[in-house]
């Protein structure tokens, strides 16, 4: 079973713009009560779609870099991103089910 990737802002250029497989990153910090309603939902996203899809974790507070790269303006968010490019912004709290819904939609399931 996956699990998802910690990172830093050192480490998104390598591990979510130049990356093989399309990634979903997710930005959440440790006082921000819906991330933590969130969060065994990417668990368990990464271990159901980990054959297909990278998830990384980035903790605003952390990594400024990534934030302003992402345009992030409130936490919970969700990018996804294939070769490089955003496809899809989400910002606020989203449901397993809501979540699966959307990687379906972005993977083609």
């Amino acid at each position: 079973m996956s699990e998802p990737v910690t990172i830093n802002d050192s480490q998104f250029q390598a591990d979510v713009l130049e990356a093989n497989q399309p990634v979903l990153a997710y930005f959440w910090a440790s006082w921000c009560g819906p991330c933590r309603l969130v969060s065994p939902s990417i668990d368990w996203a990464a271990g159901e779609y980990g054959d297909r899809l990278k998830i990384v974790k980035l903790e605003v507070d952390t990594n400024p870099e990534s934030v302003k790269h992402c345009k992030v303006e409130g936490v919970p968010a969700l990018r996804f991103y294939r070769q490089g490019e955003m496809l899809k912004a989400k910002e606020g709290a989203i449901t397993r089910s809501q979540l699966q819904e959307l990687l379906d939609s972005l993977l083609g399931a």
